[in-house]
Parts: C-alpha cells; structure tokens; sequence
C-alpha cells in the first residue's frame, strides 16, 4: 500500500504536538521565547483563548528560524558536527578531523543513508526544525481568528509574518534539495491517511509556493518597524524582509542549477529530473526577468519609503569602513540602528556562567574548524579596488597592511590587532606557532577566523545574531539579474555601492583593463565581490551550487606560511611578544612568504567531484515511504 507523507509529520511534530493536545494558561518568555509553566496544561483552545498566548506561540515559531553558526551539540545547532557550509566552497578549509565537513564530504563517504543515521550532513531534511516550523506557523494562521481580544488588524499582521516563515523554511530546504512537498496547511492528523498523498512538486511550483507567501506577506506587513517596536520586537518580519527574500529565492531558482538547457545530473535515478523536481526542464529567461523585476520592486520602496539602506561610513578611513562593515552584519536592525539587516536570528545558550556560543563555536574555531584559505585572502583588493597580485612587488610588501578593509573584518591576519597586541601568525609566533608549519589548529592556514567571533573577547557573553539577509546582498542579486538582461552599466553600479561603503574604487576605475561587457568576466567580478562582502553568510558555497562552478569545487587550495626576517634577512623561528622588553628589539616588519597546498585534511572532491553533490539526498528511510519524494540525481 502507498504511504504518505502524514509519519514524517508525525514523528517531526510530536514534541510540539505534546504542546498543542494537551498547552497554557500561564506562560514564561524570554530569550528562549515559550516555556511551559510546570504544571500547566496546553491545548489549542487555551492557546488561542488569550492573545498573549497567540503571541507567545508565533515568538516560539520563530525560534525554529535558521541560524547559521554552530552552537550547541544537538542536530539542529550542531551544524556538521561544529562545521559550516562555507568549509566546502574554495574560501574556507576545516582542520577539525572529527566535525562532519571532513567525515561525511571531504572523504567522498556521504551518502543518502548517512542522512538517516548521521546528525554530521549539512541540512537534514527532517532534522532541522524546518517541518516543526512549517506545521506550527500553519497552525497559527488557521487558528488566530479564535482570539477574542486581539484586533483583526493585529491578527493580519500576525498571518503575514507566519507566512514568511513558512517561505524562509521552504528556501533552506529548497537550496539543498530542489522541489518539495507542498504543505499548505496543518494536516489534521485523526484524518483518513489517503489525505495525506503530499508527492515532491516541481522546482517551479516550489518557487511560486514560496513567492505567493511572500507576496501575500508583503500586501499586509508595515515597510519597518516603526520607532516604538524595534526596541520590543526587533527580528520580526517586515514588508521589506519580504520582498527581499523573494529576490533572494528568484536569484537561486533563475541560476544554471535549475534553469539550464540541461539538468545538473544524468546519474540514476532520474526520476525527480523527468518530474522537473530538479530543474525547470529547459532555459526560462523569463525566471531571470522576474529576479530583476523583483529587485526593482524591493529598490522602487526603498526610495520611497525610506528607513532601510546601506550603512555608510561616518568618516572616509579604513577604522570607519571597518565599523560601518561590523555594523552592518553584527547588529541588529529592522531599520532601526542598522538600516541594512531585512532579516536576522539569534539563539542564546549558556555554559556555567558563559552563553553556550561562547563555548562552542569558539571550540570549534580554536581546534582548526574554521580556516581561510590563500584562494579566499587573494580575492580582496588593495584599499583603493585594485586586485592583489602576487607578482607585483608593490602588492606583497602591502599584503596585510592596505587591503580591503572587510579582509581585517572577516580573516585574522598578521600583525592584525588581537587581544591588546598585534597577532603574530608568522611560523614560531606567539599565536601561530608551528601551526602553519604542520598545518594543524586555528591558524593552520597560516590565517584565522575574524568575523562573528572577533578577538574572542569583545564578543563573549553575549548572543550573536546570524545576518540570514542584508541590503547589500540585494544590490549583488540585483546586479546580478541586471547582468541577465544585458545592462552593464547599471549592473557595475550596483556592485560599485557596496564597494564604496568600504572606500573602495569602482569596478571599471579598479580594473581599466576588464572589459565588463564580457558576461563571463562580469559575473566572475559580481561573485567575488559578493565573497568579500558576504563571507561566512551562506553564500560562497551555494553561489558555486546555483553556477554548477564544478571548477571551484576541484581546484586545490593552499595557505600561507609566514617567515619572520631578522635585520639580516635570516628566518627567526620565535615570538617576539613573548620575549622580555629588554630583549625584544624593533617590532618585525620584514618577512618571507611561501605558498603551500593544503593537504591535512584532503578533500576527496580535489580529485573525485560529481555533480550530484550539488543538491543533497534525501533520506533513504523516507523516499521509502513512498509518498512521492523521489530521491535526487546520482544517489
């Protein structure tokens, strides 16, 4: 007999199904957001009896959004096991042997069954809340009517922002696997089981899913959140959060992964290719007209709404550019004291008398989870645009000294300010040590991690929220979908104000020797950019997904190892902060650099890529249930 999608329900609702059969009268928020009240019984009716009750179910709603960062050892927060997206793409490496990158990916071994045993792949299907969050936000658009002390008004808003919670948990799913089922209400499970024949839909029918709830969102949400909400409701969905995670969406699905005259794969099984569950089935320009039209939409209200834009530099000097570059993905906004963040999360765990993040993810860091790549520091320019050139002499003396401000922002790098002191990452430094040389720890690559976590310091005990979208990834989409339809100039410019922001020159000043009506070298000069500015958001990896960059995903990588030169060019194997003050000497300024290829851990895909890595399996035990989730390509 055909099974159907209502086990996957089941099994992925029943703790908040405990909630909603048996729910409050008096309820604890905070950080954590919903807590039952020991004690206290929990039903649908009681919910929905009190508006506070209603509220309070949306807040826990929300707490099932994506965040990006690792920080806690469970499946949801765990993140591979300590590990992150970013460490598959070209820009980052792990050297943690035991997280998930480097058990399940850089050895070749994931598979579609690792899905159903491992918490280590990168986004379980049914282990990231993604279902729970699905379920809950229907839940409490079918019942918010109920409340009898809550103004219509309040409860339309309310809808909205349920329904953009529905389409932001769709797209996390929809990056790594494609098409999917389509629940558009909360299944009444005492129903006969024929009710729930909920087959995978098709990529463009996902798209539109997502898009009509954000549509339908937009239509009913303030622009921003006025004056007197953010202090209280800062995070909530906007109108403006809305119509910029549809360009988000419109941008992924308009890509070559799923708008080709090809599919991806043509590795068995090719069920969900012949469905169109994988790609749209041929080349639609119109999908690429649509990404632009909704950026022109999203940029038509800014202009006439005001209240969101990028966060601007008070003062033109790198200490400027760098604090208004912190300022724009470190804190919070809503239009309010950071105009460029549409959408942000954040969790708060704590560990003794330090928040959990504080003991996780720097744990991670420290143990090598997090390591820059060479490939990664070569992309940021000089400080006035010009890219950095190994061969150029003039170049190498300024290599850590007049770069792209966002370099210090987002990678450690020598004699970086750290801690009090400038960092010493040469091969023998204080915080380096033989790391580079043996190619293990935190600066293995001869670089460390800077961003979200800074100098370990400034940063403790205190949530870190996860910039999920920001204005400066619109201008890049919109550039982008500008490119598509052949208008350079305009596409430049877009890419330009983010550039500016950070003091940098123009593409064209920058480059005078690019021909950027050339496709090719316009988008390769789009992607970079959006690499610096958007290192470590979840965009390197799936801008080499949605492009099928096959080449990136092969290329070997290499770090840096940094020799420290005595007066009379000799190497000094030592700290020079450690040493007594009378026995230090001037502060090194010379030094020798030497490229290495990183091999510690290999990745299999350096020599072994295949592009059904592209979109992640399902898990076996669930396309076995046979309700119509037909696996992906090649596995």
């Amino acid at each position: 007999m055909r099974r159907n999608i209502k086990s996957l329900f089941i099994s992925l609702t029943i703790g908040m199904a405990i909630f909603c059969s048996s729910c409050v009268d008096d309820l604890k928020f905070g950080d954590s957001f919903l807590e039952k009240a020991p004690g206290v019984d929990v039903t649908l009716d009681s919910v929905f009896a009190k508006a506070e009750n209603a509220r309070y179910f949306l807040w826990d709603t929300y707490s099932k959004l994506y965040y990006g960062l690792p920080v806690y050892w469970n499946s949801v927060d765990n993140k591979m096991n300590m590990g992150m997206f970013e460490t598959l793409s070209d820009t980052w490496h792990s050297h943690l042997s035991w997280d998930g990158v480097n058990r399940s990916y850089y050895n070749g071994t994931y598979n579609a069954n690792r899905e159903d045993t491992s918490d280590d792949t990168k986004f379980g299907f049914s282990k990231e809340n993604t279902w729970e969050a699905i379920r809950k936000a229907w839940l409490f658009i079918e019942n918010i009517d109920r409340v009898p002390d809550m103004q219509q008004s309040e409860k339309e808003r309310l809808k909205a922002e349920a329904k953009v919670i529905v389409a932001s948990r769709y797209f996390d799913m929809f990056r790594h696997f494609g098409g999917l089922p389509i629940i558009d209400k909360a299944y009444d499970f005492s129903l006969d089981e024929s009710y729930y024949q909920t087959p995978r839909a098709t990529v463009e029918q996902t798209v539109e899913f997502m898009n009509s709830l954000l549509d339908d969102a937009s239509g009913v949400l303030p622009w921003a959140l006025d004056e007197g909400e953010i202090s209280n409701w800062d995070g909530r969905f906007t109108k403006a959060a809305a119509m910029g995670l549809k360009c988000k969406i419109l941008l992924f699905a308009a890509s070559p992964l799923f708008n080709d005259t090809e599919p991806y794969s043509k590795e068995s099984p090719q069920d969900a290719v012949t469905n169109l569950s994988v790609w749209y089935g041929a080349y639609k320009s119109e999908i690429w007209e649509q990404t632009l039209k909704a950026c022109e939409d999203f940029f038509r209200e800014v202009s006439t709404q005001g209240r969101y834009g990028l966060v601007q530099p008070t003062e033109a000097t790198p200490s400027a550019y760098r604090d208004a570059f912190r300022k724009a993905y470190y804190t919070r906004g809503s239009g309010g004291d950071n105009p460029e963040l549409l959408i942000s999360t954040r969790v708060r765990y704590t560990y003794g008398d330090d928040y959990q993040w504080d003991y996780y993810f720097p744990q991670s860091v420290m143990n090598g989870a997090l390591t820059p790549t060479l490939e990664y520091v070569d992309m940021f320019p000089l400080s006035d645009g010009t890219p950095f050139d190994w061969n150029n002499p003039d170049h190498v003396d300024l290599i850590f000294s007049d770069r792209d401000p966002r370099l210090y922002e987002t990678v450690l790098v020598n004699n970086a300010s750290y801690q009090g002191r400038q960092v010493e990452l040469w091969v023998g430094g204080r915080e380096a040590q033989q790391g580079p040389r043996t190619e293990q720890g935190q600066f293995a690559t001869g670089f460390g991690l800077y961003k979200f976590i800074l100098d370990f310091s400034s940063a403790r005990n205190r949530p870190t929220l996860w910039p999920y979208l920001r204005i400066a990834e619109i201008h890049l989409i919109y550039a982008e979908a500008l490119m598509m339809a052949g208008r350079t100039d305009e596409a430049i410019n877009e890419v330009d104000k983010v550039r500016a922001r950070v003091g940098l020159n123009g593409l064209r000043d920058s480059n005078p020797s690019i021909d950027y009506s050339n496709q090719t070298l316009l988008l390769e000069a789009i992607l970079n950019e959006r690499a610096c500015e958007l290192g470590l958001e979840d965009v390197r990896f799936f801008d080499l997904i949605r492009h099928k960059r096959a080449q990136d995903f092969s290329k070997v990588l290499h770090g840096l190892r940094i020799y420290r030169l005595d007066e009379n060019g000799n190497v000094v194997n030592d700290s020079w902060s450690d040493k007594p003050a009378n026995d230090r000497g001037p502060r090194p300024t010379e030094f020798k650099y030497e490229k290495f290829q990183l091999e510690n851990s290999s990745r299999a895909w350096w020599t072994n890529f295949n592009s059904k890595w592209y979109l992640s399996a399902f898990p076996t035990l669930e396309v076995n249930k046979d309700y119509g989730l037909t696996q992906n390509p090649g596995w």
